[in-house]
């Protein structure tokens, strides 16, 4: 099962993750279009203080580049909504990834529960 993380949540899945896999530095993984991510973006995931990597691949490229992702390292899907991601996150379990879960409620849902500067669209 993938899990759910609550962006509310997301500063607890990171602390666990860096706990159960110190040496891999989680990421963010931004599926949606580039057209979105001019609208609205999470920023700071490259920072060394929020403890992630912020990377971004529309979903249709992901199968392309997969080997740019590394199955043992924690990655957390985001897209709009919550449903692209997921379908991504079932995609990296089904292709050995083993630390994946899904941002419920999307960049969407971030906007409004986690960082109220990110544009909602």
């Amino acid at each position: 099962m993938i899990e759910q993380i609550a962006p509310v949540a997301f500063a607890a899945w990171l602390r666990a993750a860096a706990q159960s896999h110190p040496m891999d530095r989680p990421v963010l993984l931004d599926v949606r279009e580039p057209h979105e991510l001019t609208r609205a973006r999470v920023t700071g995931g490259d920072a060394a203080a929020t403890g992630y990597q912020l990377l971004a691949i529309p979903m249709a490229l992901v199968p392309v580049r997969l080997a740019d992702l590394d199955p043992d390292q924690p990655i957390a899907c985001l897209c709009h909504h919550g449903a692209r991601s997921m379908q991504i996150a079932r995609f990296l379990v089904g292709n050995g990834f083993s630390k994946v879960a899904n941002i419920a409620g999307g960049i969407d849902a971030w906007a409004t529960e986690l960082d109220t500067t990110v544009a909602r669209y």
